[in-house]
């Protein structure tokens, strides 16, 4: 049996992973750069895994917070989600499991460091995730994944809860959408001693919230705690060519 297959097979026996079918689990341990280096393989990288494994991480995690947090708002769950499928995290739940030692990369790749690579963890959790889901099923992949997300919960909700609305909110739309919000004042009323600002936060081209304050860093809070009120209202906004900054103009 090639190298390959043993570590996957490895890394299936340590994680008790029983998987009908262990080419899915090895399209996920494979990094396009082991690909390249070896043309004649005949299956894809995990890139399109790890897309099916967002999703579901996604979907997964918001029945799990809808079922256990009755009393969270949804702007409440939509953070802490975010905050529980960001990057690091992903990338955590990955080192936990220890997958970077079992990745399917190229020399080039591994000398660079992409076994710790948290972007490149955080891919692969995900498209662990996705071949999991295609082999055995959403209760498999509960059984993965949700251990490892009740062991860093609370922190995350301490973190999610400690965030201000603009914090929360750009970590949302770019874990979402790829964009950073956009802020501008759209009405400054009244004398200089007590004037009112109103700002509105578009993300794209779509206005998704708006607030007053007595300045603009506060009317800018006061907005994106509006966009995070009003979350269920959004439609996919369109990210604009270059990404917009996320001070208020």
């Amino acid at each position: 049996m090639p190298d390959y297959e043993l570590s996957v097979a490895e890394f299936a026996q340590r994680r008790s992973l029983d998987f009908k079918d262990l080419a899915l689990l090895r399209t996920a341990l494979t990094h396009r750069s082991f690909l390249n280096e070896h043309p004649d393989l005949p299956w894809e990288d995990n890139e399109r895994l790890e897309f099916l494994g967002d999703a579901v991480l996604d979907f997964l995690l918001a029945g799990y917070l809808y079922r256990h947090f009755p009393e969270a708002t949804e702007g409440d769950m939509t953070g802490l989600r975010a905050v529980l499928v960001r990057r690091p995290t992903l990338a955590g739940f990955a080192r936990q499991m220890l997958l970077g030692q079992f990745l399917l990369m190229g020399h080039g790749e591994v000398e660079t460091g992409g076994r710790q690579s948290s972007r490149t963890l955080c891919a692969t959790f995900e498209a662990v995730v996705g071949a999991l889901y295609l082999d055995q099923g959403l209760e498999a992949v509960e059984k993965l994944v949700m251990p490892l997300v009740e062991r860093t919960l609370v922190e995350a909700r301490v973190e999610a809860e400690d965030k201000d609305p603009k914090s929360r909110l750009q970590e949302l739309s770019q874990a979402t959408y790829g964009s950073t919000p956009r802020y501008r004042t759209t009405k400054a009323e009244g004398p200089d001693h007590a004037k009112v600002f109103t700002v509105q936060v578009s993300i794209g081209e779509y206005v998704c919230g708006e607030g007053e304050g007595p300045n603009k860093q506060t009317a800018a809070q006061r907005a994106a705690e509006d966009a995070l009120a009003r979350r269920a209202e959004w439609s996919a906004p369109q990210t604009p060519d270059a990404e917009p900054g996320d001070g208020v103009t």
